[in-house]
C-alpha cells in the first residue's frame, strides 16, 4: 500500500541530483592506471545515473582509507555533490576498508538500505547474503551509498536506490 504523504514528498523532490561515483579496488585501480577499463560496476552506476542525474565525478582508487576520505571530502566540499555512490571494498577481507572508513564519518546511517539489500540478496543467493555489508548514510548533508563491487550487487543496489534519490536529497536540503 502506498502512502499518500510519501507520494506527495516524492512529487516535490528534485528530478535530478549531482552525483559522484567512486570505485574502490586495488586491481581495478592498477588497470585504470594502465588505461584499461575493467570497472564494469562503476560503468553500470554511471550509465544508470546519467539517464536522470548529473555525474560530476568518477574515480577509481585503491583500497586505501586515506584516499577514500580525501576523495569524499573533495566531492563534498569542492564538487558540491549531493550523492556519492561507492562500489567495492565492502567484503570481509583485510583490504576491504570501505565500511569501516565510512562508519567513522557518517553522521546518520540509513540502515534500511543495507537491510533491504541483504534481504533481496538472501532471496537470490541464500545465506551467502550475510557477507554483504552494503550501507548508506549522511555525511555533511551528502548522501553516501556504498555497494559491493560485483556487477550483480550494483544492479540490485541501483534498483533499490534510484527511485528514491531525489526524495532522499529533498530531505537533506531541508
Amino acid at each position: 500500500m502506498k502512502s499518500k504523504s510519501m507520494e506527495e514528498h516524492r512529487k516535490k523532490s528534485p528530478s535530478s541530483v549531482k552525483t559522484g561515483v567512486i570505485t574502490l579496488s586495488d586491481s581495478k585501480y592498477k588497470d585504470y592506471l594502465e588505461s584499461k577499463n575493467t570497472d564494469i560496476s562503476g560503468d553500470l552506476i554511471i550509465k544508470a545515473l546519467e539517464d536522470k542525474h548529473e555525474v560530476s565525478s568518477y574515480s577509481v582508487i585503491p583500497d586505501d582509507p586515506k584516499l577514500l576520505l580525501s576523495k569524499i571530502n573533495d566531492l563534498v566540499e569542492k564538487e558540491k555533490v549531493e550523492v556519492i555512490i561507492t562500489t567495492g571494498g565492502t567484503g570481509i577481507g583485510t583490504r576491504d576498508i570501505t565500511i569501516e572508513t565510512l562508519k567513522d564519518i557518517l553522521e546518520k546511517e540509513l540502515d534500511g538500505f543495507g537491510e533491504i539489500f541483504r534481504y533481496e540478496t538472501y532471496k537470490e543467493l541464500g545465506t551467502g547474503a550475510i557477507l554483504s555489508r552494503a550501507t548508506a548514510g549522511v555525511y555533511k548533508r551528502t548522501l553516501i551509498i556504498s555497494m559491493p563491487g560485483s556487477p550483480n550487487a550494483v544492479k540490485l543496489g541501483l534498483k533499490i536506490i534510484l527511485p528514491e534519490l531525489g526524495h532522499l536529497v529533498k530531505h537533506l536540503r531541508e
